[in-house]
């Protein structure tokens, strides 16, 4: 079997994002791009998550050809390569409907860096991409332009996607949106949130670059 360590740490990260509460059923995906072949190890389609183990995975190459593997690629394979063709930088891929994050991608409103937490992880408001259908080409399209310059994407009326240099970096990212989502939905009741400066937001990202905070 190829690259059957990249593909255990997708089942970990799938089996994680749903022990998180990220995802109900089969929702959702996960993928990781081995940086040698180029190849990209993605969820199957309609499968539980807590049955999945590394032959389960199917490897893709960017073209959205089948390289390995005898079950069929998530339904949204045609996102994580648009996603991984327009970056060379990111090696993992995590979808989710977790709830709060999925509410603000409804009501089409970005997440705004209102909490420490926020400004160090994510750097900058999570956007909400266009609405395209789900499984379209035309969902890899916009979702790959929003994350040009953001960390993590609001699928409107869909759910979030988180990317980062490795699957496991991927889904920190995705449940800490999910915190932050969590948090401001309350803060909003309360009267509404209230962004940190700019100026800020710069400062706590950097001190987090620098190691502080690294899980």
């Amino acid at each position: 079997m190829r690259l059957e360590h990249l593909r255990t740490r997708v089942v970990a990260a799938a089996r994680s994002m749903a022990a998180y509460g990220l995802v109900a059923g089969t929702a959702g995906n996960v993928s990781g791009r081995d940086p040698g072949t180029g190849l990209v190890a993605i969820t199957p389609s309609g499968l539980p998550y807590n049955t999945l183990e590394a032959t389960d995975i199917v490897l893709m190459d960017l073209q959205g050809n089948v390289a390995e593997g005898d079950r069929r690629p998530s339904t949204e394979f045609r996102m994580h390569l648009a996603i991984y063709g327009s970056s060379a930088e990111v090696g993992g891929v995590i979808h989710t409907h977790s709830p709060y994050a999925t509410a603000y991608a409804v009501a089409r409103k970005p997440i705004r860096v209102a909490m420490a937490e926020g400004a160090a992880v994510l750097g900058a408001a999570v956007p909400v991409a266009p609405y395209a259908t789900t499984g379209t080409a035309q969902l890899g399209e916009v979702v790959a332009r929003e994350l040009r310059a953001a960390r993590a994407v609001l699928l409107a009326n869909h759910g979030l996607v988180a990317v980062a240099e490795t699957v496991e970096e991927a889904l920190f990212r995705a449940r800490i949106v999910e915190e932050v989502a969590r948090v401001q939905l309350y803060a909003e009741v309360l009267g509404g949130a209230v962004p940190l400066a700019s100026h800020e937001i710069q400062k706590v990202r950097e001190a987090y670059e620098r190691g502080y905070g690294q899980h």
